[in-house]
């Protein structure tokens, strides 16, 4: 069967994501680091693809990720060009994102989401030679990141914002690297348990001692969040289950993870427009971050606003994986699936998340 663990990870980040972005409730980045999480489950994925049909995954990935993109950019490109975007060539970085696309203010704002796909975009073209190296100095290479973080955060290297995303983001795609060699599955409790402590103890440590704007918030702190999402995917990854039979036990739940896999880059990307939107309802209404129900009521709102759209453009996700496009995927039509060992790097969702 297909492995589900996987997915259900995948679904637990994507709805982290949205409930934080609505919230700003710094504590959830400490018990869900999402965004690491997403970065490893892709790089899974990317070097199951990798194994599976060498550099030409590159082009599948880019294909997969990328139709999405456009569609987003159809809607907000013309929108942000009528109410003061400058026409200019940098515009075309809307259709293949190596670096930030423009943006004028409103933009700016409900498009931020759109670094992950920058980032995304780069691991997935750093990924054949990262593979290559991987398999020859497994250890060397998956440290690489974590070693330029370091050397970053203590000073030695000064660099840009987006090497220390590197280091961050990159490192948690190498440790997808690992779980699909098999390596964290291989390490002994008595070997990867106190590692993790270690990288939490060290993690936490800095965090607690560099608070950012948002106090405790692993976005602020890249050395601090690269050490404890490390520490995260370790054991999440390394002591998976092998099995979730608990999920096909419930219809509602087991479609809801699929959907939302299914989905996960519609929902990524349209998500945050729908927040930013929203918020003039904090002064309108008087719902403020304090007030539970108010923070209810915008949650529910942006899954509702996320679903309609998801109902009217998420079948190109569909279009892009070459599958028969659903209006609500994972009906009780839908083919059959490959052994869950083969199906690491065959899931057929786009991985996505921020926060």
């Amino acid at each position: 069967m297909r492995n589900r663990y996987l997915d259900v990870l995948r679904f637990l980040a994507i709805v982290r994501v949205v409930v934080y972005h609505v919230t700003g409730w710094a504590t959830l980045t400490l018990v869900f680091p999402a965004m690491s999480v997403m970065f490893a489950l892709a790089g899974s994925l990317m070097a199951a693809s990798l194994t599976r049909s060498g550099p030409a995954a590159v082009g599948r990935r880019l294909r997969r990720l990328l139709p999405s993109l456009w569609v987003l950019a159809a809607v907000f490109v013309p929108a942000m060009l009528l109410s003061g975007l400058p026409v200019s060539p940098r515009v075309l970085l809307w259709l293949f994102p190596i670096a930030d696309p423009p943006a004028n203010d409103w933009g700016a704002l409900a498009l931020s989401v759109i670094w992950y796909l920058r980032d995304y975009l780069w691991f997935v073209l750093a990924s054949p030679v990262a593979f290559w190296l991987f398999r020859r100095a497994p250890l060397p290479t998956l440290l690489a990141p974590y070693l330029l973080l370091v050397a970053i955060e203590a000073g030695i290297y000064p660099a840009p914002t987006v090497l220390r995303e590197f280091g961050l983001y990159f490192g948690a795609w190498m440790l997808g690297f690992a779980h699909h060699a098999g390596m964290l599955r291989r390490l002994s409790g008595r070997v990867l348990y106190p590692v993790a402590i270690a990288l939490a103890v060290g993690g936490g440590a800095w965090i607690v001692g560099h608070p950012g704007p948002r106090g405790y918030d692993l976005n602020d702190n890249h050395l601090g969040n690269a050490l404890w999402s490390a520490a995260f995917i370790l054991v999440v990854l390394g002591r998976a289950p092998t099995g979730v039979e608990w999920l096909g036990r419930s219809r509602l739940a087991d479609r809801a993870v699929t959907v939302v896999n299914r989905r996960a880059l519609t929902i990524y990307l349209w998500h945050m427009p729908f927040v930013v939107a929203l918020t003039p309802l904090v002064d309108v209404v008087g719902w403020s971050h304090q007030d539970p129900v108010g923070l209810a009521i915008r949650v529910l709102l942006v899954f509702a606003l996320v679903g309609l759209v998801t109902l009217a453009v998420g079948w190109v996700e569909d279009v892009a994986a070459r599958r028969r496009p659903e209006v609500i995927p994972g009906g009780p039509s839908r083919p059959a699936v490959v052994p869950a060992q083969r199906t690491v790097g065959e899931q057929a969702t786009v991985d996505v998340n921020a926060g």
